[in-house]
């Protein structure tokens, strides 16, 4: 049996095609094989490929030839085109064997196409080989360029972290033919984001390349390029854009806003008083921000200051009583710290922020103050109306000292005068009462509201004013004639 030879073209280069239906005794036609070609061995046939470039703009491209060895040029060999894309894609001339693409292909649709190829002698109507495979293999060329495949690309990061720390890794893919050249060989470069960040130019891989402070700024967008050819001339390019957030670190510690804050308080207030809050700022945010107020100085031990950590003030407290005849006027020192610190953050906080609180206290219009909290006097019964019983004192505790007025509660029996003195105004006797239960109110003269009482006790002391006297009447009797002596009867 004969063969018949294909004699591909591949821009202009021929290539040696194999026989078909070659028997070990048939004669084949040798062609010397270009250097480039693919050869492959199957059941004893030569196998070889046409290369079509993707992509011509021409009409009609010519791919190879396809020829009987057979075949004298007498046209009476007809030769067909079968398969996937034959007739549509690929044409033959039926009467020399060349084949053309008639369509612009592109590999990355479809990289190869299996066809099989007939010869028929026209005059007898029979197939003067039997159909072969063989195959047309689209060639690359670099049209595709890289695209990034996981966009949006976001990463968070920690503030102050060293050179050389991970942020993120970014990858680009190209569609042409890894295996041809350099097509997609991608190379990475760094477009917006100097001098803080750079980018592993065959990975992707995004790093820190000098510390950031989230205070100053908290977000950057970095723009990374990929570039096929590795970077070379005519390369084609994609970028995407990164945006990286600083996380916070507590590299800050609380500082008060005032370096004196003055405060009053009412000499009236009871313990656990709020009398006023003191405020420190601090750049890190959340659990980093979060403080705790205490009192660092109060020789006094007064005053107290607990957190309101919703806020993050300190709230300063009354722990004792103040009394502004005793002391009007304080002054405490409080301090400020976190209140998470780690420990390879604790050289940003050796020294807490101080501040210094002025605690003024408010004058309250008091009422009298009596020097005893009770009085007990004693007289003699029998003493003539407006004789003296004894002295209460009071004063104002207030700065303006004003007067007191005395007086006593529903008694008919004592009197006292503006001095505090308790006189009589009856004749006491201890046998009808031999003690006085009294109130003596002292009120001042500037302001009536303000009143104090105290109890006062009178006892009145025996005199001998009474002869004695028998229990009842008696009524004797004796004898007529009784002796000297004799005893009397009752």
């Amino acid at each position: 049996m004969n063969c018949y030879v294909l004699l591909p073209f591949m821009l202009g280069i021929p290539l040696l095609w194999p026989c078909l239906g070659a028997t070990e005794n048939s004669q084949t036609k040798k062609v010397q094989q270009p250097v480039g070609s693919h050869l492959r061995v199957k059941r004893g046939w030569v196998w070889n490929q046409f290369f079509v470039p993707e992509e011509m703009n021409t009409t009609s491209h010519h791919v190879g030839r396809l020829r009987s060895d057979l075949d004298n040029g007498n046209n009476s060999f007809q030769y067909k085109l079968l398969g996937a894309g034959a007739g549509s894609t690929f044409i033959i001339d039926e009467r020399t064997g060349d084949i053309y693409a008639i369509e612009k292909l592109d590999r990355e649709e479809r990289s190869l196409y299996i066809l099989r190829a007939q010869v028929i002698d026209i005059t007898t109507g029979r197939a003067v080989e039997p159909e072969s495979e063989f195959v047309i293999k689209v060639s690359d060329i670099n049209d595709n360029e890289p695209k990034f495949l996981d966009e949006p690309y976001e990463a968070i990061v920690p503030e102050m972290s060293p050179e050389g720390t991970l942020v993120i890794q970014v990858t680009a893919s190209d569609a042409d033919d890894p295996s041809s050249g350099n097509n997609a060989r991608l190379l990475y470069s760094l477009l917006q984001g100097q001098p803080y960040f750079s980018v592993e130019p065959t990975t992707g891989v995004i790093r820190i390349s000098s510390k950031m402070d989230r205070e100053l700024q908290d977000e950057y967008w970095v723009i990374i390029q990929a570039k096929d050819m590795i970077g070379q001339p005519g390369a084609l390019s994609g970028t995407t854009s990164v945006l990286i957030k600083l996380s916070d670190v507590n590299d800050n510690k609380p500082i008060f806003k005032e370096s004196l804050y003055r405060l009053t308080v009412s000499e009236s207030a009871p313990t656990g008083t709020s009398i006023g809050t003191i405020m420190a700022y601090d750049n890190d945010i959340g659990e980093n921000a979060e403080m705790d107020y205490s009192i660092e100085e109060d020789d006094s031990q007064t005053f107290d200051i607990i957190t309101n950590h919703e806020t993050q003030e300190g709230i300063v407290i009354l722990k004792k009583k103040v009394n502004f005849e005793h002391q009007n006027h304080y002054g405490i020192r409080a301090k400020v710290k976190n209140h998470h610190v780690d420990k390879q953050l604790m050289k940003y906080h050796t020294e807490a922020s101080t501040t210094f609180i002025k605690i003024q206290v408010e004058d309250v219009d008091e009422p009298p103050l009596f020097l005893l909290p009770y009085y007990i006097f004693e007289i003699f019964e029998e003493t003539p109306q407006g004789s003296f019983v004894g002295v209460v004192s009071a004063t104002d505790p207030d700065n303006r000292k004003s007067p007191i007025r005395y007086s006593i509660t529903r008694s008919k029996v004592f009197n006292i005068d503006d001095n505090g003195t308790i006189t009589t105004t009856n004749s006491l006797d201890r046998e009808i009462s031999a003690w006085y239960n009294l109130s003596i109110t002292a009120t001042e003269k500037y302001n009536i509201e303000q009143i104090s009482s105290i109890p006062v006790y009178v006892q009145v002391l025996n005199i001998n004013d009474h002869a004695p006297e028998f229990s009842q009447y008696y009524e004797s009797y004796v004898c007529e004639n009784a002796g000297s002596g004799q005893g009397l009867f009752f």
